[in-house]
């Protein structure tokens, strides 16, 4: 197993940015694709965030994706329902993970995991929700696929910080947000 720590730079700018859109209602759109989806998704996007397309002119119309580039240069994968990060992540991970490895990697994971939880803090404040990956809490699509996970509320948006869970097959592990629409928050 080889493992890398990076500096928080690019999680930082991404998480100031993600903690930057107030209310996240008016993000989120149909699942469609072709031009004029892909043009209503940047529209609709960038009208709310203030982020700019990254590839303008050249929508490929088979996509329901798209990049936005925000005002600190990070650059977000946005679905109609999702919004990820694009930027290489910061921190410790581990890769080339063999199958002896797997508890070595836990074990890294778990190290490291105060310290994303505490930088995700400093720019969303107190989650409604840190704990096990396996927690019955949690949605069964998501239940054993992350070995930490924390969720904060906003405005049409639950944000989720995790790391992941390393098994059988899964070579690399690490820790990664997102943004998923909700209509209850």
């Amino acid at each position: 197993m080889k493992t890398q720590e990076l500096p928080s730079d690019d999680d930082e700018r991404a998480m100031a940015d993600l903690a930057e859109v107030v209310d996240w209602r008016s993000v989120w759109g149909p699942p469609s694709t072709g031009m004029d989806a892909i043009r209503a998704l940047v529209h609709r996007v960038s009208t709310a965030t203030g982020w700019r397309p990254w590839a303008p002119g050249s929508i490929d119309p088979d996509r329901y994706t798209w990049g936005l580039v925000t005002q600190r240069e990070t650059v977000m994968l946005v679905l109609p329902d999702a919004v990820l990060p694009e930027s290489p992540r910061s921190g410790w991970s581990a890769y080339e993970i063999g199958p002896s490895e797997l508890t070595a990697a836990e074990e890294g994971l778990d190290a490291h995991w105060p310290d994303q939880l505490a930088l995700a803090r400093q720019y969303w404040g107190a989650p409604v929700f840190v704990g096990p990956g396996d927690d019955l809490r949690i949605p069964p699509e998501w239940r054993g696929r992350r070995r930490h996970l924390a969720v904060w509320l906003r405005p049409g948006a639950e944000f989720h910080l995790y790391a992941s869970q390393p098994g059988p097959g899964e070579t690399a592990a690490g820790f990664g947000y997102s943004v998923y629409a909700n209509e209850v928050a």
